[in-house]
């Protein structure tokens, strides 16, 4: 397949090599194999992934040739429970990243009917059926029906739709009546408003709350990550990770960027401005954007299959939905060389 020919509803199998594998952001292999005549570097707009990533700090050796230490898990299990807001250190189990996680929460009720949010983050479907749940995709929460499993990511993921606390809550105590659980993906909470999270609520006994370290922090290949909930379940889900589960020198970084609480605010700050800046661009066009946070913007466009081929021609890399073929959706610049090229190759395309 080649440049000239892309179409976004064919992506899934030619990014993923066989139907069964999800196409997602961040492969920028899949990029230069459908754009092999683009400029280097490619500009990676594909992923929701902070492109201000936290100062990684001079890290011992030790962190590299040793186990971790249990000690260290807690010290960075701490620094989580304050960062998020969760009820103490023993509703929060650090992970190797959400990602893989998903199933281990899926599997914390018997198999039955899982509700998954649509359009949403497709691993929480796929995660869901590896659990052996049948799976049907849910547009609100009022489509919930008689699910003993509900999967929902708030904000969500790529339209950056935000839930009523209220409402999630809600969802939570109907689903306890029947011994279902309520999963919240909070992927990208950390730019939404802290008291929109449910993390403070997981004592409840039936809600688990993912937070991911990775993408605002702009460290996703540190693979770290939280699962907050109650003790019992917090420990079925340590158990399924088995000893080890994090990296010595994850524990490390994690440790001190959840306590930066200056770098946090600051950079908060910064990819409001940035995101702004994306809005400006896109208005300047006229190009309709529908939904996103500060991370990411998602744009409808009757075009968006020939810009995603033109960006990409242009060595820019963007989330395409194959579900949808009028979406596409813009990470931010990380730097001054990177906005001038997304801004130029836009308007030489409008």
């Amino acid at each position: 397949m080649t440049a000239s020919t892309t179409d976004m509803s064919a992506l899934s199998v030619s990014l993923g090599g066989e139907e069964q594998e999800l196409f997602h952001g961040g492969d920028l292999a899949a990029a230069r194999c459908l754009f092999p005549g683009a400029p280097e570097p490619f500009i990676d707009l594909s992923t929701g992934i902070n492109p201000y990533p936290y100062p990684v700090p001079r890290l011992a050796a030790g962190r590299f040739t040793r186990l971790p230490e249990p000690g260290a898990v807690n010290e960075l299990a701490l620094a989580a429970t304050r960062a998020y807001g969760a009820p103490s250190a023993a509703h929060v189990v650090p992970v190797p990243g959400t990602q893989i996680v998903l199933p281990i929460v899926a599997r914390l009720v018997p198999p039955g009917g899982a509700a998954v949010l649509t359009p949403g983050y497709a691993e929480h479907a796929r995660a869901a059926t590896l659990a052996g749940h049948s799976v049907k995709a849910m547009r609100g929460l009022d489509d919930v029906g008689d699910a003993t499993l509900v999967i929902v990511a708030n904000p969500n993921n790529p339209d950056g739709r935000l839930f009523a606390r209220g409402d999630l809550l809600a969802l939570a105590a109907d689903l306890r009546q029947r011994g279902g659980l309520l999963a919240v993906d909070e992927a990208f909470m950390d730019v939404a408003p802290p008291h929109m999270s449910l993390v403070p609520d997981v004592a409840k006994g039936n809600i688990v709350v993912l937070r991911s370290f990775g993408k605002f922090f702009g460290l996703a290949g540190l693979r770290l990550g939280f699962a907050l909930a109650a003790p019992p379940l917090a420990r079925r889900i340590a158990a399924a990770l088995g000893p080890w589960a994090i990296s010595g020198p994850a524990i490390a970084v994690g440790t001190q960027a959840l306590a930066d609480t200056v770098w946090i605010e600051r950079t908060r700050g910064r990819l409001d401005k940035a995101v702004q800046k994306l809005d400006a661009i896109f208005a300047d066009l006229a190009l309709p954007v529908v939904g996103g946070t500060s991370l990411f913007r998602l744009v409808q466009t009757p075009a968006a299959n020939p810009l995603f081929q033109h960006l990409g021609e242009a060595g820019i890399w963007v989330r395409a939905f194959p579900e949808n073929a009028n979406w596409l959706r813009f990470g931010l610049p990380g730097s001054e060389r990177a906005w001038k090229r997304l801004k130029t190759a836009l308007v030489a395309f409008w």
